[in-house]
Parts: C-alpha cells; sequence; structure tokens
C-alpha cells in the first residue's frame, strides 16, 4: 500500500497489515542490498513513515538523503534499518524495534525474506534482469512487459501469509504494476493465501500510467494484468474518474518524466459493480490521490 492509502486509513479505527516488496535493485535501497546482502529497506521504510505517529523533525530524519561524501544518495532511514538488521540478525526483532521507536499502531511486514530478483520478458522476447532496471528502463519502454517472474524462487514470509489469512479485506495497489506489485504475488505461497482468504479482494489502479510498465494502459489493461499475477478474480477496482487541469497535469509530468499520461477509464464494458469510479485526486498540487477519499471508498467496502 503506497503512502495515500496507508495516511487515510491509519486515522481511522481499523487494524492495518502492510505487506511491503522487498527486492529494489536500484538506489540507497539496491545499493545496501547488495553490499550486505540484505533484503532491501526501500518499501519497508516508506510504510514505516507513512505509519508514524511521531514529531516532525523524526520524520524529516526519517527521509534524510546525503547529498556529499560516501553516503551521497543514501537514506537515512535506509542505512538505519540496515543497521538494525545487521546489529540483531533478527528481522522480526528490527521491525518491532522500529514500530515502538516510531509509534506505530499498526504491523509492516516483508513479502519475503528471500534474497531474489525480479525479471521481465518484453513482448520483443528480450529479458530485462533486475527491479531497477524494469522500473527505469535503459530499453524501448513502449514495449509492452509480457511477463515477469523471480529467480530464485522466493517464499512468503509466514507473518505476511498469516495476515492475508486473517484479514477483513485485502487492498492490492496502487503501485508500479510490474516493478512492485507482480513481485509480492509472485512470492510462493502469496497468491494461494489470498486465494483462500475470505476477504474481499480489491485493486486500487493507479492514476497514470508509467513508461516501461504500463505505457498506453486503460484501466483494464491494469485490471487484467493483476488478475493474472492473482490467478483469481478481484472483488472491486476502485479507478480515478477526475481530470486536473491541463497546466496541473503538465507541471506534474515535467517533475515526473516517467509518468505519461491519465489512465484510461473509456471502456464501455467496465461493470458497475465491479469497477468504482468516482473523484480520488488531491484538490491541488501534485497528482496524486487524496488519502481521505480513498479511504472512504474502501471503508465504504467493507461494510458491503
Amino acid at each position: 500500500m503506497p503512502k495515500a492509502v496507508l495516511t487515510g486509513l491509519k486515522k481511522h479505527p481499523v487494524k492495518l497489515s502492510v505487506i511491503c516488496a522487498m527486492l529494489d535493485s536500484g538506489g540507497s535501497a539496491g545499493r545496501l542490498r547488495k553490499d550486505f546482502n540484505i533484503i532491501s529497506p526501500g518499501d519497508i521504510r516508506r510504510a514505516l513513515i507513512a505509519l508514524a505517529n511521531t514529531s516532525p523533525a523524526i520524520e524529516e530524519l526519517f527521509n534524510y538523503r546525503f547529498e556529499t561524501g560516501d553516503l551521497k544518495g543514501h537514506n537515512f532511514a535506509n542505512l538505519f534499518i540496515t543497521a538494525l538488521e545487521l546489529s540483531t540478525n533478527n528481522y522480526e526483532r528490527t521491525l518491532k524495534e522500529l514500530t515502538r521507536f516510531l509509534n506505530i499502531k499498526h504491523e509492516v511486514l516483508p513479502v519475503t525474506l528471500n534474497n531474489s530478483n525480479l525479471y521481465a520478458v518484453l513482448e520483443s522476447g528480450k529479458i530485462i534482469s533486475g527491479e531497477t532496471n524494469i522500473d527505469i528502463p535503459k530499453h524501448d519502454g513502449k514495449l509492452r512487459i509480457k511477463e515477469v517472474f523471480l529467480k530464485p524462487e522466493a517464499k512468503a514470509y509466514p507473518a505476511a501469509v498469516k495476515a492475508i489469512k486473517n484479514a477483513d479485506l485485502i487492498v492490492i495497489g496502487p503501485g508500479d504494476l510490474y516493478s512492485s506489485l507482480a513481485q509480492i504475488l509472485l512470492t510462493k505461497g502469496m497468491v494461494d493465501a489470498i486465494k483462500d482468504s475470505k476477504a474481499k479482494k480489491v485493486y486500487v489502479c493507479n492514476l497514470m500510467t508509467k513508461y516501461g510498465e504500463t505505457h498506453d494502459f486503460s484501466v483494464s489493461d491494469f485490471t487484467k494484468e493483476i488478475e493474472k499475477y492473482l490467478d483469481h478474480e478481484l472483488n472491486y477496482v476502485i479507478y480515478n474518474t477526475k481530470k486536473p487541469e491541463k497546466q496541473r497535469l503538465l507541471k506534474y509530468k515535467k517533475e515526473n518524466p516517467k509518468l505519461i499520461e491519465l489512465v484510461s477509464y473509456k471502456e464501455k464494458t467496465l461493470p458497475k459493480g465491479k469497477f468504482i469510479g468516482t473523484d480520488l485526486l488531491e484538490s491541488s498540487g501534485p497528482v496524486v490521490h487524496d488519502p481521505d477519499k480513498l479511504s472512504k471508498v474502501i471503508l465504504k467496502l467493507c461494510k458491503q
């Protein structure tokens, strides 16, 4: 779950269990993973910060990125998590200490503790190795991804499987379709746990398409791919119908060049019972999900 989902839902009397992708291969998290042979701290860090109940100073500290010296490019929180993991040699204890330090009332879990890698097969047949090369393509990003897979096999973290089985509602996304969400679903044991769960399965569609992953995708394209890796039909798909002002969109695209266009929702075949289209945008600023609008829709599904 990204920041918008977590910051919106944590305001309500619900218990959240957040399952994070662990196979970053680029940036600060990727460097630490390679240097110390650990799982990536990147997505765990983002979830912890989103759920934190602490001072602004601590949040700023955890978001701080070094700009010079040997640590240039490293995020402080990534270093902190790595140091805790190496000093305790116990990931469960590491998570407990982080949760206590940040005064988090919810559960943040890795999808796996196995050191695997993500690969993508393009429609041309070319195989792309590593999460970061899928996320930031050096190849022609207009080529569609035919499939993604993990090598070696990664097994789901037992506590994550347990959380899925005990859930009342399972929310997938929004997030990078292949480099984030699919790698979670590819972890052995995760799809079976989701399919066996009696919880409603909900997918929150991205607001915009992304060069290299979802170029020219529509709502139904996103949905078909999620259901392919889930090997199961979703109960609901939540998508945005609000178009931001042209200048606002152009500014956001300039600041985020990987994001291309708003996801299309023009398909005439979207069943209204399953597909829930509504205004999910922040009223101004970046083209991102409004946490309160999104949480309202999600919580309504919990009551149905």
